[in-house]
């Protein structure tokens, strides 16, 4: 009785989060979906295929760069294996779409916990720049062609604004099935490890981790959440955590820090072996860049902190 009761409790929170999120995702997704039909896309491409030189990426590049931050990873890699890049520009392109993706759903959805759009868009993008001009500079290899193996790109091919809107409509009927089948699931199991106790050993085993990272420990199943099931179904889990954890609102903004530059790291990083590229320093750059600029920004945090309350005993 007890177990069906705890999961009533789990039921109902999943649908109130599911319903959160699927407010955002339904109306953007419909929205991208058209937007790739429409003379917007192509007009971004030809507009930002000159300043791909700057990075060390040919003008094709805008294409896959444009249409995963747009839409997603899956259209990128659908128009990355449409052109003939090198292992080196497959990579830096891999490297940047990783720390920035699905802008407009992700990041909106990220945003309800109660980070601003605009610094979460700002800290990815900035990052997937940084990151491609880096690899541009120190990797002197990978000249050779990359070969996708039996990746195929894929257009659907669409005859009028009725048959857009309507796939527009089906895709995003689809995200937020999938939404609610991913976060219903996750929101009873989470309502178990927090009414039986778990969640106190699992945040006690992360806790060394949080701790460094600058955040409490009952942080840590939100940086459990979104580093292996993604940013946008992770963020059920953090609206919740925000809401009945008592999760302090820096240590949620270090959370999105850190896992708006590393998270879903399987699917993320599965998903670019089949292009021929090496995933392993994908992994580990994305991470090790988590974890430093996490460690930084919670250090500068917390000096201006203790600066603050030094000056107000000083004034007093």
């Amino acid at each position: 009785m007890k177990a069906f009761k705890i999961g009533q409790r789990g039921l109902y929170e999943g649908l109130q989060v599911s319903w959160t999120l699927g407010k955002i995702i339904f109306p953007v997704t419909i929205l991208v979906t058209i937007l790739q039909y429409t003379p917007v896309l192509p007009w971004i491409i030809d507009l930002l295929a000159p300043a791909m030189g700057l990075i060390g990426l040919p003008g094709e590049a805008a294409m896959p760069l444009v249409l995963g931050n747009v839409l997603n990873i899956y259209a990128a890699i659908g128009a990355i294996v449409s052109f003939d890049f090198t292992v080196k520009e497959v990579f830096m392109m891999a490297m940047m779409l990783s720390f920035s993706h699905a802008l407009l759903i992700e990041s909106s959805v990220a945003s309800r916990v109660g980070v601003g759009w605009f610094m979460i868009t700002a800290i990815r993008l900035g990052l997937a720049l940084i990151s491609g001009f880096v690899v541009h500079l120190f990797w002197k290899g990978g000249e050779n062609l990359a070969q996708y193996g039996f990746i195929k790109s894929v257009n659907l091919e669409l005859n009028s604004w009725t048959e857009i809107f309507l796939h527009g409509f089906k895709t995003a009927t689809i995200a937020s099935l999938q939404l609610a089948m991913i976060v219903i699931p996750l929101m009873i199991i989470v309502q178990f490890f927090r009414e039986l106790g778990w969640l106190q050993v699992l945040s006690n085993w992360f806790s060394p981790f949080t701790s460094f990272l600058g955040m409490k420990k009952n942080t840590s199943l939100t940086l459990v959440a979104g580093l292996t099931i993604g940013l946008a179904f992770g963020a059920g889990v953090m609206i919740q955590a925000v809401r009945e954890d008592n999760v302090e609102k820096k240590d949620m903004i270090l959370a999105l820090i850190f896992l708006v530059t590393c998270h879903a790291v399987v699917e993320d990083t599965v998903i670019f072996i089949p292009l021929g590229i090496p995933v392993w320093p994908l992994l580990l750059i994305r991470f090790v860049t988590a974890v430093i600029l996490t460690v930084t920004v919670a250090f500068i945090w917390n000096r201006i902190e203790n600066y603050s309350r030094r000056g107000i005993k000083h004034e007093y």
